[in-house]
């Protein structure tokens, strides 16, 4: 290290320059290398400024020349060790710390100083439109997009679409209080929010449109817009000023709505087309899956976006795909799919021009085809035949395979390995005795009666309140042709469906009481039509089936305060009153058995009268 003693100018001062210039000269064994202070990086920067930065803190600098040049040779050498290769990018490869001994500086108060002068200008923006509050609407704050999770376009969208809903949902609730501050913060959040969405979407797309960036341009210019209608705000208290100004603020937050519902509808709709292209072109399997699992993901956000899937060809993409043996390992992703989409009309209608039916009935049918491939067929044809959809009646190419359908859905419930498969499998025979009466005059062809209460003895296949509501359904459903009655009694179904009566919930979720309900009202509709038959009435008699009915009635807590369970249960007691009045209370009879039956469900409903 050159010796800095006898030179025009102080070593203290030489080395002052040497850091700070704009072209600093870093002393090398013999050499000088110039070197910009930029091309250091932050903790270089840092150690150069602790060093040299602050002359206030070289107080032994200050001793008489003879003491100070023995100082200055002492820090000249506390360098010595210090070895900066520029050409190979290393900076520091030894840092003797047992020489830093002269220093008693406090790092971290140097460092909390050295921040005053380190800020971030896109830091700074996103912490000044983040108040600190104690009301509720600030939890979007901590769901910003990490920069592992921003490669997932798709992914990305929809996080971003429902924190901004949720933002301008809340700033019209802060809106209708007339909280202006909390109006104007939200709005300059829900701003950043949008600029930053549109940044991160356009970084890692290619698919963006003439009208994308027309849309880009108009949202944020309502987002600017809105933030400064918000801002004079918070500036009066003159209150028709506020009033008209209340007015300006929703007609803007309308507009921003507009722009920024087009926008995700127009980002996604490039999105579905581009995993179109990818399944329709690409034989990687990993990729085909891939896309495959981002179509589903988006199913799962509402019937909206399971129409935008469906109207750009998901469903004819993904029948092409279990059409064709060398993708067999995606049949199961796909099948799942193509259960959600079909679960609006555009999907359906798709179904039918690609011919699906035929397709889900050859995988079904098909002995190759794992059990758990079967289960997602049988998830799909449960789906296009739910009741619940007015436009999935009567399909032509469905009665033609009914037969080869229901027969394979049997045959999954009786050979299920496990209680998803048998709920699967039931379920989409319970929704097929609905489509027509001939899907019940198979069933008792093929044995089912028989079929189902082993299944219901089988705690391993039916082993919850949702699958005892399929199968409880199969025989309410069945139980309108006469000729059932005989196999019910025969296969003890009477005393299963008794039992039944007294389903109860496991965890007492919501899902599962409801599906409690509807086992309790299914049970008492198939006992009241099997009770045409004296010989199933007798039956029921004798395993008391009339007390159960009565305590269904009379307590509201025990068919869970459900209605449709007391009109099935009154339909079923007056039944068995028919053929066995004696085995009634005179009081239940003149309650619950000789009135109408709408004043008896009057009676014993919990409804709230008001009397004005």
């Amino acid at each position: 290290m050159q010796n800095f003693t006898g030179s025009r100018t102080s070593p203290c001062e030489q080395t002052y320059k040497d850091f700070h210039s704009p072209e600093g000269y870093v002393q090398v064994g013999a050499r000088s290398t110039a070197v910009s202070p930029n091309t250091f990086p932050p903790l270089t920067r840092w150690f150069t400024r602790q060093r040299c930065g602050d002359l206030s803190h070289f107080s032994f600098l200050l001793q008489p020349p003879t003491d100070r040049d023995r100082a200055l040779d002492v820090y000249a050498s506390s360098w010595a060790s210090v070895r900066m290769e520029f050409p190979d990018g290393s900076l520091f490869n030894t840092l003797p710390i047992h020489r830093m001994n002269l220093m008693q500086v406090d790092s971290v108060q140097r460092w909390m100083d050295d921040l005053l002068l380190m800020t971030e200008c896109e830091c700074m923006c996103i912490l000044q439109s983040k108040p600190i509050s104690v009301d509720d609407d600030s939890q979007s704050d901590l769901m910003l997009c990490s920069q592992d999770s921003s490669h997932n376009t798709l992914e990305m969208l929809l996080r971003r679409a429902w924190i901004i809903s949720t933002e301008l949902t809340k700033i019209v609730q802060k809106l209708e209080k007339n909280r202006w501050k909390r109006v104007h913060a939200m709005s300059i959040r829900t701003d950043c929010h949008v600029r930053s969405m549109i940044k991160e979407y356009n970084a890692f797309s290619r698919t963006s449109t003439d009208q994308m960036h027309q849309n880009e341009t108009l949202l944020m210019e309502k987002c600017s817009q809105l933030a400064e209608i918000t801002e004079r705000c918070t500036q009066t208290d003159d209150e028709d000023t506020l009033s008209s100004m209340k007015f300006c603020i929703n007609e803007t937050l309308t507009s921003v709505g507009q722009y920024f519902s087009q926008l995700i509808n127009l980002a996604l709709i490039q999105e579905v087309k581009g995993l179109m292209v990818e399944l329709d072109t690409c034989d990687n399997i990993y990729r085909m899956e891939s896309a495959i699992h981002s179509l589903y993901s988006l199913t799962q956000e509402g019937n909206r976006l399971c129409k935008l899937v469906a109207q750009e060809g998901a469903v004819v993409a993904l029948f092409k795909i279990c059409r064709q043996d060398r993708f067999n390992c995606l049949y199961l992703p796909a099948l799942r799919t193509l259960a959600s989409v079909c679960s609006v009309e555009e999907g359906i209608q798709q179904l039918e021009k690609v011919d699906g039916i035929l397709c889900l009935t050859e995988i079904l049918t098909d002995e190759a085809q794992s059990e758990a491939t079967k289960a997602e067929v049988a998830a799909v044809i449960a789906q296009i035949t739910s009741p619940h959809l007015t436009f999935t009646q009567h399909f032509s190419s469905f009665l033609e395979n009914m037969e080869e359908i229901v027969t394979a859905l049997l045959k999954l419930c009786s050979e299920a390995s496990s209680g998803e498969i048998c709920l699967l499998a039931s379920a989409a025979l319970a929704n097929i005795t609905f489509l027509d009466t001939i899907a019940c005059e198979m069933l008792l062809q093929m044995d089912a009666v028989k079929i189902l209460l082993n299944a219901c003895s089988d705690k391993q296949r039916v082993n919850s309140s949702y699958a005892r509501d399929q199968i409880v359904t199969i025989l309410a459903n069945l139980s309108i042709l006469d000729q059932s009655a005989w196999e019910i009694l025969e296969e003890h179904g009477v005393e299963m469906l008794i039992a039944m009566l007294s389903e109860k919930p496991l965890t007492g979720s919501l899902a599962e009481v409801s599906a409690c309900e509807r086992v309790l009202q299914k049970s008492a509709v198939a006992l009241a039509r099997l009770c045409r038959d004296p010989d199933i009435a007798q039956a029921a008699i004798k395993h008391k089936c009339i007390p159960r009915l009565i305590t269904l009635c009379r307590h509201p807590e025990e068919r869970y305060s459900s209605d449709a369970v007391l009109v099935a249960c009154l339909a079923a007691l007056r039944r068995l009153a028919v053929t066995y009045p004696e085995g009634i209370e005179d009081v239940d009879l003149q309650q619950l058995v000789k009135p109408r039956l709408v004043d008896s469900f009057l009676l014993c409903s919990n409804m709230e009268e008001s009397f004005v």
